[in-house]
């Protein structure tokens, strides 16, 4: 034959160092090939509430609370606590969640409406869905 010489001759050195079999085993295993689809398949399936819209009865309401409130802030020395459900849009999508605080009241902003609490937050006028003087 053609090459039977080459039978008996021994294989030539290679000038590259010896992979480890850790290395070649990573060059054949599963491949991500839609890397972060897990990822977004779960932010999508997270669900999120939506906002509700108050009728004009319920905003009196809350009015008239706010008008208490405020009345409290001025003639007492002593701040009042209260009770607010509140809604916070989702950072990442259409939507978000009502959570509630309790919390004591430094002041009603009138300018940028919110309410001030003595902790440093601040909640919208518009985001409160209900809040009750706890004190």
């Amino acid at each position: 034959m053609k090459y039977d010489y080459l039978i008996n001759q021994p294989r030539p050195a290679s000038l590259r160092p010896k992979m480890s079999a850790v290395d070649r085993a990573a060059q054949f295993s599963a491949f991500a090939a839609l890397v972060g689809l897990d990822e977004q398949m779960d932010e999508t399936a997270r669900l999120v509430g939506s906002k509700i819209e108050l009728s004009e009865d319920e905003i009196e309401v809350l009015n008239r609370k706010f008008q208490v409130l405020a009345q409290r802030l001025n003639e007492d020395e002593e701040r009042p606590q209260v009770k607010v459900c509140y809604f916070v849009p989702d950072e990442r999508k259409d939507g978000g969640a009502y959570v509630t605080k309790v919390g004591t009241v430094k002041r009603i902003d009138e300018v940028f409406f919110k309410l001030l609490f003595t902790d440093g937050a601040e909640i919208c006028v518009s985001d409160i869905l209900d809040f009750n003087i706890t004190e």
